[in-house]
């Protein structure tokens, strides 16, 4: 995103019920059921979703007991979303798993031995960004894209009127206008949700309505030309009966919205020994704190490794031109000094491994405010960091 001149930029977001945010709830339900077993077990797990079928597979290495209750556990994750339809169902889908033992190859990579230290599970790029657009140092069409589909959520499960019809499945997408970097007003708003037989476009587009006044900025309207919801008019075969769902094809929705770089690899299904999602955790909780340090307006940092060894091969930094007085040099330098990047360095520091991750499934991975009675997104917190980093440059 550019600092200079007038330009519009979109994300979209998808709600917990469209299909592949299905599939990537039950593949961390079931990193969460391994981890409260055994904090160290070792899990990849990818999910299928098709009509009234759920099918896992995968490889782990963790507690034999943990199977018998899976199925249990990943019910209960369907019910939770909402889904109770005719084409997909908590009750009845048919289950399948395939998940299997972790191969042995990969354990003698990876694992600490002797003097050697527990290596990375995979080569691999993870990027982090940060920007001071938002006071939750987010993007801010993919955050207001997010909440959009937080709120219909919140709304639907507690019963609420102003939810009233609307199904789990949705989608949002949010345009905004930006002046010298800045976000300025809102051009185009698009929300697409499964609904009730019965319901009227337009019926559907007076719920969404305030739910998207109350989001966005005071003042912020979006043009009637340009606010759509249910464009295609009906929406109400939805969910995973309407198209199969796949764990980790959300990977921009997960992370910025397409406001920075993606390295590829995506999170759910994934236990914190595997980089793709422990490192790029570790790398937005350096860009958020570097942002709210006041060492520059955004930040974008990119890590790499390879499998087996356990210090990161490359720290780069790019402050897109806001930095203050900052060298992105020395910013890499000082952050490898204070911050432990290593595999094991970032599941103790940001304590990875716990059960802590069904939560992270859906409307976003960063951006989440940190529960700190459940000790949950800590990559959020900038109560420890920060501070380090202001002393660090003198701030």
């Amino acid at each position: 995103m550019r600092d200079k001149g007038e330009y519009l930029f979109t994300s979209e977001s998808v709600s917990e019920g469209h299909p592949d945010k299905v599939a990537d709830r039950i593949s961390d339900t079931v990193i969460d059921a391994f981890l409260a077993a055994d904090p160290y077990a070792r899990v990849a797990c990818e999910t299928l979703v098709t009509t009234n079928r759920i099918i896992l597979a995968g490889e782990v290495r963790g507690p034999d007991g943990v199977m018998q209750g899976l199925e249990e556990k990943v019910r209960a994750a369907v019910k939770d979303i909402g889904y109770d339809q005719e084409g997909f169902s908590w009750r009845n889908a048919e289950f399948q798993n395939y998940l299997h033992g972790q191969s042995a190859d990969i354990a003698v990579g990876v694992d600490a031995a002797g003097n050697k230290d527990e290596g990375a599970g995979d080569q691999g790029i993870m990027f982090g960004y940060a920007t001071n657009e938002t006071p939750d140092l987010m993007p801010a069409p993919l955050l207001y894209a997010h909440k959009i589909l937080l709120k219909m959520a919140q709304y639907r499960k507690a019963g609420d009127a102003r939810a009233k019809g609307l199904e789990p499945d949705a989608k949002s997408q949010v345009t905004l206008r930006y002046v010298d970097g800045k976000p300025v007003g809102v051009t185009c708003v698009v929300v697409s949700t499964q609904h009730a037989e019965g319901m009227e476009q337009a019926e559907i587009k007076e719920l969404i309505r305030p739910i998207v006044k109350d989001v966005l900025p005071a003042g912020w309207v979006v043009p009637e030309a340009e606010f759509y919801v249910n464009p295609t008019g009906k929406f109400v075969i939805g969910g995973p009966d309407g198209d199969t769902g796949l764990t980790g094809r959300k990977i921009i929705v997960d992370t910025y919205g397409g406001a920075a770089p993606h390295g590829g690899g995506a999170f759910s299904g994934k236990d914190p020994t595997k980089v793709d999602r422990s490192a790029a955790y570790a790398a937005r909780y350096v860009a958020k704190n570097v942002v709210a340090a006041g060492l520059a307006d955004r930040c974008t940092i990119q890590v790499s490794y390879a499998i087996g060894v356990s210090k990161p091969l490359s720290v780069y930094f790019d402050l897109h031109g806001t930095g203050k007085d900052i060298d992105e040099a020395k910013l890499a330098a000082v952050v490898q000094d204070v911050v432990n990047l290593s595999p094991r360095g970032i599941r103790e520091m940001l304590r990875m491994n716990r059960p802590i991750y069904a939560v992270t499934s859906a409307y976003g991975h960063f951006g989440q405010a940190p529960d700190l009675k459940a000790d949950t997104f800590t990559w959020e917190r900038t109560d420890v960091l920060a501070p380090e980093l202001k002393r660090a440059f003198g701030r």
